[in-house]
């Protein structure tokens, strides 16, 4: 099937070329985000007419999504879900929980602007690609912890492995101090136990003229 595109679409085409594409891809996407219209003699010159008013749009909502990616790309956000000592998600992070993080700090964006490969399913850092416009991207990152603290620690660029491994070792460290405080204890209070040996020597110096 061939359709005219009406602006700039990844590994297809640029606005205005004539494209041949599979019908489900025109009916189920193209044509209904008004991203192309049919190959049509009456479309093409409908186009040719409206193509000065398309790109001076087109134009416009380029420079602001431009705008937007400079103050976007690089951005954090933190996403706070239930997790296993291991890291793994209960559940998964979508391209709907990155678009209302986003949102919630302050940056407009729509779950059909966030580009995921596969569902997030584990804690850490996840780069993350938007597409603000057919022609301007920008990557933000998904701080997935189980607390701000958690977040916090990550974000300085430890792993859950080295957060889990540190959580390890001051465990050991607290109850190796306690079984030190437990020897301690334990050593003054046989100081204080008189054993008989010591009243055979107590016996034995007050025999003594």
């Amino acid at each position: 099937m061939q359709v005219i595109l009406l602006e700039r679409v990844a590994k297809l085409g640029q606005m205005g070329e004539v494209v041949d594409v599979k019908p489900g891809y025109a009916r189920n996407y193209l044509l209904p985000q008004g991203k192309a219209l049919n190959a049509s003699e009456a479309n093409i010159a409908q186009f040719e007419a409206q193509k000065a008013q398309l790109e001076a749009r087109n134009l416009e909502t380029k420079k602001e999504a431009e705008s937007l990616a400079e103050k976007l790309d690089g951005q954090q956000f933190i996403v706070i879900r239930s997790a296993s000592d291991a890291g793994a998600l209960y559940g998964s992070v979508t391209t709907r929980d990155a678009a209302e993080a986003a949102t919630a700090d302050g940056f407009s964006l729509d779950r059909k602007q966030v580009s995921l490969s596969r569902p997030i399913k584990e804690l850490g850092l996840h780069t993350v690609h938007v597409t603000l416009h057919p022609e301007v991207t920008a990557d933000i990152v998904l701080n997935v912890a189980r607390s701000a603290e958690e977040a916090e620690l990550q974000a300085s660029g430890k792993s859950i492995q080295e957060l889990a491994a540190e959580a390890e070792a001051e465990a050991e460290f607290e109850i190796a101090e306690l079984f030190d405080d437990i020897g301690s204890a334990a050593s003054e209070d046989s100081d204080l136990v008189e054993t008989p040996e010591d009243r055979a020597t107590e016996e034995a110096e007050d025999e003594q003229p």
